[in-house]
């Protein structure tokens, strides 16, 4: 009783915390809900009217969001809960406003195939990069479906794919870099430039020792590299509880989530990542990530504390001018940290946000995040239509921020 009194006490203080936090981000810029779906559809609509939804869109809800050069949506809606979606990547038209979000397989129904060659077809994507550069969606395959206790031999992949044509440009297997019973493929940051990209374990599949680490794949050469593994600022903070809108994440069956959200700098010389169950941010210089001869103690000597963020967190984006956005689940809202100034605070928030998730940005600098209620969803406490997914806009003066 003493403990389920203090239990309460704590969600009370959260909640608070939440709105006093909130109340002072209603000075800066305000969050505008910029889409609100019904649900999801990958039926063709007729005479403008909207399309019918997806029967199982209840378990489908949209998550990884990111635009091309030509302010192009891409979406993710992974098969964490239900493996009946006819895909887990698509394009998004954001010209509709009312209905289920109108979804297009990319890059095409076969493609996304659970049932194809689980080398070459998308299974279970939740993470993923549109690379404005080079004209490619670098596509992060956790290679498990929601009911299987482990990925087929050879699922766990990054398949990147030519936007224009749909072609697999190259194909990088990460079995031998990630665990296909206990890893959790969850987000990738790309160096356009390089052509190297970064992924977060969050092992959340080996909760509650969770199998966290960071893989550097380079495209040249094909070859992945398993770095920090295990490692305290990637794993799961001890005593931390995951809240959302003033309640604990799934009480008595803790959200236990390690790395997620991870970002580079604008000259790729920085990552940062963030821990969903923990607290703060961190950074290390990827020079020491491509060297391959790196010691694990040189790698965590690298590793710098950003400071605390003041809630759970999720995605992470860095602008032009190389400052960091973080999605806040506790607080419902956007969190910027300044390199130059070493500041952390909550830039805008909106009681109605219902867990935000990725954050992308337009072409033109204004950042959009999903907001899907996932926390629920996976808890099964959303019924089959009263599902909504929100895409949340925020504007970024003068900052021409881009994903990286």
């Amino acid at each position: 009783m003493l403990l389920r009194s203090f239990q309460t006490a704590a969600f009370a203080l959260a909640a608070l915390l939440a709105f006093s936090q909130t109340a002072s981000a209603a000075s800066g810029p305000r969050l505008e809900r910029w889409r609100s779906y019904a649900g999801v559809s990958w039926q063709p609509s007729s005479d403008n009217a909207d399309p019918a939804p997806f029967a199982g869109s209840v378990d489908a809800p949209i998550a990884g969001l990111h635009f091309d050069a030509n302010g192009t949506a891409y979406v993710s809606t992974p098969r964490l809960i239900s493996a009946g979606a006819p895909a887990t990547l698509s394009k998004l038209d954001t010209r509709a406003r009312t209905g289920p979000a109108r979804l297009t397989a990319f890059p095409s129904v076969q493609a996304n195939a659970i049932d194809g060659d689980p080398q070459q077809s998308l299974r279970n994507v939740l993470g993923f990069h549109v690379d404005r550069r080079n004209g490619w969606l670098w596509a992060l395959d956790m290679g498990f479906i929601a009911g299987e206790p482990e990925a087929p031999e050879g699922a766990q992949k990054v398949l990147v794919i030519d936007l224009a044509s749909g072609r697999t440009v190259k194909r990088i297997p990460l079995d031998g870099v990630a665990d296909r019973r206990g890893s959790f493929l969850n987000d990738i940051a790309v160096d356009e430039r390089r052509r190297v990209a970064y992924i977060s374990d969050s092992g959340m599949r080996s909760a509650p020792h969770n199998m966290v680490g960071l893989i550097v794949i380079d495209l040249a050469s094909g070859r992945a590299r398993r770095v920090l593994d295990k490692h305290p600022t990637l794993q799961v903070e001890p005593g931390v509880k995951v809240v959302s809108h003033g309640s604990e994440v799934w009480p008595g069956n803790p959200l236990l989530l390690g790395i997620n959200g991870i970002a580079l700098s604008p000259d790729g010389r920085t990552l940062y990542w963030t821990v969903t169950t923990g607290t703060h941010a961190h950074a290390i210089p990827t020079a020491v990530l491509r060297k391959t001869d790196a010691t694990e103690a040189q790698l965590a000597a690298s590793i710098r504390d950003l400071g605390a963020v003041g809630g759970n967190t999720d995605g992470i984006v860095v602008d032009a001018q190389g400052d960091l956005y973080i999605t806040d689940v506790t607080r419902n809202g956007i969190v910027r940290y300044s390199p130059r100034s070493k500041a952390m605070s909550l830039m805008a928030a909106d009681e109605r946000v219902r867990w935000p998730d990725t954050l992308s940005t337009l072409p033109g600098g204004d950042l959009v995040f999903t907001s899907s209620a996932l926390n629920e969803h996976f808890a099964g406490s959303v019924k089959g239509g009263e599902e909504r997914y929100d895409l949340w806009r925020l504007p970024v003066t003068g900052s021409n921020a881009k994903a990286r």
